[in-house]
């Protein structure tokens, strides 16, 4: 390979050497994977099916189960293909496509996680108040702009990304494609535009999360001054799911970014690639129905399809 050069294709991070530990890999992902389908796939449904979920909260909730079935689909299927067929290859516009995607669905979903705090924040501090200010239109527009904003930010990263030559060879030290791996491939004085968006990018998001942190400061400074017991086990039971699935999203997504330099290595970077853009959509729609009896029911009607 020359020293600056566009590639056809990359090549991808083995899930191991051995040809039984690659095939159990495949099936543990093939699990992981159906389970994320089954669950967000049931959530879909019995939001859509049943009226007496048509709220603001499960409205968000069912934009939720779509980014999770879109970021698993985006990483999960050509890994385990990879892995049954003992190949590494994927090809320049599949890997453009697979860090587009990945980039859409991931950042919607911290958008839309800081929404539903939003909506929670509204619910239990400002409840009189709920229903003028959470209104079918309004929710609608706040998805819309979730969902448009990181369709705009994914062409600009994807398009910064895929036009620095690579002087770096075309192995990529992660399972799927994503940006940070690409850009240690690039040429160390071509990079530099796309890491100023990267930096601007992660002053947008800690904003949102501090938005995301004082919401829930002020949630339970109210609900802990709710008299009754009942009350409050309510209000915790539709904010800690919630709460769950913003913890383990930020604190893996976090750590695999902003980890330092001197704790990288190819193990590290695959499970933490494996704890914040799989393990998430697997596990939501358990997180979400736990604890909460509307939506466990609602669930259980699209199983046994009594609506």
């Amino acid at each position: 390979m020359s020293n600056s050069t566009f590639p056809t294709e990359f090549l991808l991070l083995p899930f191991a050497d051995t040809r039984e530990l690659q095939l159990l890999h495949f099936a543990l992902f093939l699990g992981i994977y159906l389970a994320a389908l089954l669950g967000n796939g049931l959530i879909l449904t019995a939001v859509a099916c049943n009226h007496h979920l048509h709220t603001p909260m499960y409205f968000f909730l069912l934009n939720l189960a779509l980014l999770d079935l879109g970021t698993i689909t985006t990483t999960v299927p050509k890994a385990m293909a990879n892995s049954l067929w003992d190949i590494r290859a994927i090809s320049y516009a599949g890997c453009a496509a697979q860090v587009f995607f990945f980039v859409v669905f991931v950042t919607a979903e911290f958008y839309l996680l800081t929404i539903m705090a939003y909506d929670r924040y509204i619910a239990i501090c400002k409840p009189l108040h709920y229903g003028t200010i959470t209104t079918s239109r309004t929710c609608v527009n706040m998805a819309a702009a979730a969902w448009g904003s990181t369709f705009l930010y994914a062409v600009l990263h994807t398009a910064n990304t895929f036009i620095l030559p690579l002087c770096q060879g075309n192995a990529v030290d992660q399972i799927f494609c994503e940006i940070p791996q690409i850009l240690r491939l690039s040429c160390s004085d071509a990079y530099l535009r796309e890491v100023g968006l990267l930096v601007i990018s992660v002053c947008l998001l800690f904003g949102c999360f501090v938005f995301l942190v004082l919401s829930y400061v002020q949630i339970f400074w109210v609900v802990l001054r709710i008299p009754s017991h009942q009350g409050r086990h309510k209000a915790f039971s539709t904010c800690l799911p919630h709460l769950a699935v913003v913890s383990l999203f930020i604190s893996t997504a976090f750590f695999a970014y902003l980890k330092p330099p001197s704790m990288s290595s190819s193990s590290l970077n695959l499970l933490l690639a494996v704890l914040y853009s799989v393990v998430p959509p697997a596990v939501n729609p358990l997180i979400y129905s736990m604890r909460n009896q509307e939506l466990k029911d609602a669930v259980w009607k699209v199983m046994t399809g009594s609506f």
